[in-house]
């Protein structure tokens, strides 16, 4: 039976497809191309060339209209693409007709990201997780990923006449997903053994689009190193950290990043990897403040916290990459709208402190800057769920100063404090 492919070592080509519809913009396609050709580029891939066309919907057959769907295949074929690559999920019946057309290998969004939680799963748990949503993403695509569909199989035990290899392989597929579920069900009850052994210690938990820099952040509040790249999903499996500020010990856990058009797989399979999320009592929602869509990606982390019934829980927002921040200066007459691009930091600094006031902070984790004032804001935080949870505590803190060490020990250890 034909597996699931993981993007080969070698770079190959690719061009990008999207589409401008009413419910996507000609900017924002432009960024989520963008996006695209970064996820691409994660995956090994060389973005060459983008294709957009307008349209009022998605076609049907083959996405995008026959006369665009031809313009794209004779691109290929001159320039030697190996593989084209669609913004959006693309049904068995477009992946079918679009491969008939351009005669080249056809990943979705969707496929492109599951290619790359495949290539970054390290742990046994990430890796079933990801099998997992691999199998959920090929079971109503079998048509196209199997060309053997006509062959009839006879014999003992095969209802009538005979079982079509789509029925058999079907079912080949939904026995594995039963295996991965069980399997995920034994991962997640040793999982929740070992959160109830972390005792009553408040958690916070790092949350935010990929690429934010929460792994960075968290190397820089744990002093311990944790895996960081400048690559889209750098880190698929949750990392945790016991943290001291002051005197107030906490747990500190990394999670996966988020992005625009998570697939639905993805989002069922990491279900038990967002528990770290789940049982957080304060949430570090991570954004990259240098990005030019940051806003909208604040929104996409919103959403899909929501999605997990997170949406209540306590939260600061930490604005992070203030050294990559950059601006184009107006003119006093210029009378163009005002757009990130061309708003100074400092005026971004106070819209934010006035929104969100004693709920969000601008850093840089890369650049160590403002991170004991995060500190601080983090033991403040720390000190009230502590408090609310053991009353008879509040006397043993003390105010929590910048001259006040930090110290963070592997879980399960107590670092020597009383």
């Amino acid at each position: 039976m034909k597996e699931f492919i993981i993007t080969e070592e070698r770079t190959e080509k690719a061009v990008l497809v999207g589409l401008v519809t009413p419910d996507q913009s000609e900017r924002q396609v432009v960024e989520y191309l963008t996006e695209l050709a970064f996820l691409a580029e994660t995956a090994g891939i060389e973005p060459v060339r983008q294709f957009v066309q307008r349209l009022e919907m998605p076609h049907a057959v083959t996405f995008v209209g026959t006369g665009k769907l031809q313009q794209i295949g004779e691109y290929v074929a001159e320039n030697d693409i190996g593989i084209a690559i669609f913004d959006d999920e693309l049904s068995a019946k477009q992946l079918r007709n679009i491969e008939k057309v351009l005669k080249i290998r056809i990943l979705d969004r969707t496929h492109l990201i599951l290619d790359i939680f495949a290539r970054r799963a390290q742990t046994a748990h990430a890796r079933t997780q990801v099998e997992l949503a691999q199998y959920r993403y090929m079971l109503p695509r079998l048509t196209r990923l199997w060309t053997h569909l006509e062959r009839q199989r006879g014999g003992i035990h095969m209802r009538g006449p005979g079982e079509t290899q789509l029925e058999t392989d079907r079912r080949i597929i939904l026995d594995r997903i039963a295996r991965l579920k069980r399997e995920l069900v034994e991962i997640d009850r040793q999982k929740s053994a070992q959160r109830r052994n972390r005792g009553r210690l408040v958690r916070v938990a790092l949350v935010g689009y990929t690429n934010a820099g929460k792994s960075t952040l968290m190397t820089r509040l744990s002093k311990s190193a944790v895996f960081a790249e400048n690559k889209l999903f750098a880190t698929l499996d949750t990392t945790v950290r016991k943290v001291i500020v002051g005197n107030l010990p906490f747990l500190l856990s990394d999670t996966v990043g988020f992005i625009r058009k998570l697939p639905t797989e993805l989002i069922e399979s990491f279900k038990s990897t967002l528990d770290e999320v789940r049982e957080a009592d304060l949430l570090l929602h991570v954004v990259d403040i240098s990005h030019p869509s940051f806003e909208e990606q604040i929104e996409v982390v919103s959403r899909t916290l929501a999605e997990i019934d997170c949406g209540e829980k306590p939260l600061l927002i930490v604005f992070n990459k203030t050294d990559a921040f950059t601006f184009l200066p107006r003119e006093e007459d210029d009378l163009t709208p005002r757009v990130r691009e061309n708003i100074p930091l400092n005026e971004l600094e106070e819209t934010w402190m006035a929104k969100l006031p004693d709920k969000c902070i601008f850093i840089s984790a890369k650049e160590s800057v403002n991170i004991d004032a995060l500190k601080s804001l983090l033991y403040e935080r720390a000190r009230e769920i502590h408090v609310r949870r053991f009353p008879y505590s509040d006397f043993l803190y003390q105010d929590y100063s910048e001259e006040d060490t930090l110290c963070a020990w592997p879980d399960g250890e107590t670092g020597g404090r009383e």
